[in-house]
Order: C-alpha cells, then structure tokens, then sequence
C-alpha cells in the first residue's frame, strides 16, 4: 500500500520534487499503463491545491483522444485531435498552460465550473501517445513551475508504463 504523504515544500520546485519522489514510489514495479494513469491521477488529485479534474486522454487513432482514469467531475470521452485544449497539446506535442479557458479559441467545456487548464502531452521518442490534462475552477492557477513539475511527471509515467 502508498501512503500519500503531504507535502510541506514552501516553493513550487521543492513542492514537485517531493510529488515526483512519491510517484516514483507510486508507479515502481508496475508496467501497466491503465493502472500507472490511475494512481498518477489520484496522487495528482490529492497533493494539488485548487483543482477540479486530473486525468489522461489517450490517442487511440490518429485523430482522436479518448478518455483514461481521472478524478473529477465526468468528463468529455473523445476529443479530436486538434480540438480544445488537450487535442492542440496532442497535435502540437507541447504543453498548453490556458490561464483563462473563456478566452481558448475552440475550448471544449466539459465542465463548466473550470476557468484555467494544463495539458501535457505524453510523448515517447517524439510519439505522442496522449495527454495529461488538469483543471481548475481558479482562473489562472497554473504556472510555469506548475508546468515544469507535471512535464517531469508525465515523462516518469511514460517511462514507467507500457503503453
């Protein structure tokens, strides 16, 4: 069993050393990729502040996400690829930081309540092979140091899942 343990940083790089160190942990001597995606997302869900939704869509065909373990609210099952937030992260292959998710040409509301969004994509050797995809109901919550930390996320969970 993990035990999520709270994390008493001050600054957000000491917070996401100590976030990464616990999905280390988490996702150690486990390959598979539903169960890695649905840890991840729990242990994400717990240790942030201000946040409605984190989860993973997947690239199931070329031109379609389409949804993976979360927590949250229900959400959106597919999404095209080149569509919202997460289908331009997936298209782009870059990370998408929306302080305000209103003034998003394109985004796709699957909840109204949030306001600001990250999406990471997942990539491996260049491969996009879906997204991790976070929401708040705080517009502007996410930041640089936010996106830095959840990148090294998504890179520990690529590595660490058969996908």
């Amino acid at each position: 069993m993990h035990d999520i343990r709270k994390i008493a940083a001050v600054d957000k790089p000491g917070f996401y050393r100590e976030l990464l160190a616990q999905a280390e942990g988490l996702l150690a001597g486990e390959r598979d990729a539903i169960a890695n995606a649905a840890n991840l997302s729990a242990l994400i869900y717990e240790a942030l502040d201000d946040i409605n939704w984190a989860g993973f869509y997947f690239l199931k065909s070329p031109g379609e996400l389409v949804l993976g373990p979360f927590q949250g609210r229900v959400a959106c099952v597919r999404i095209p690829v080149g569509k919202g937030v997460c289908g331009n992260a997936v298209a782009s292959r870059r990370s998408l930081l929306v302080p305000d998710v209103h003034a998003f040409t394109g985004h796709i509301a699957c909840d109204a309540a949030s306001r600001s969004e990250l999406v990471v994509p997942l990539l491996r050797d260049g491969t996009a092979l879906g997204v991790l995809d976070l929401d708040s109901p705080t517009q502007g919550r996410f930041t640089a140091g936010d996106q830095a930390g959840l990148e090294a996320l998504a890179t520990l969970y690529v590595a660490a899942s058969d996908l």
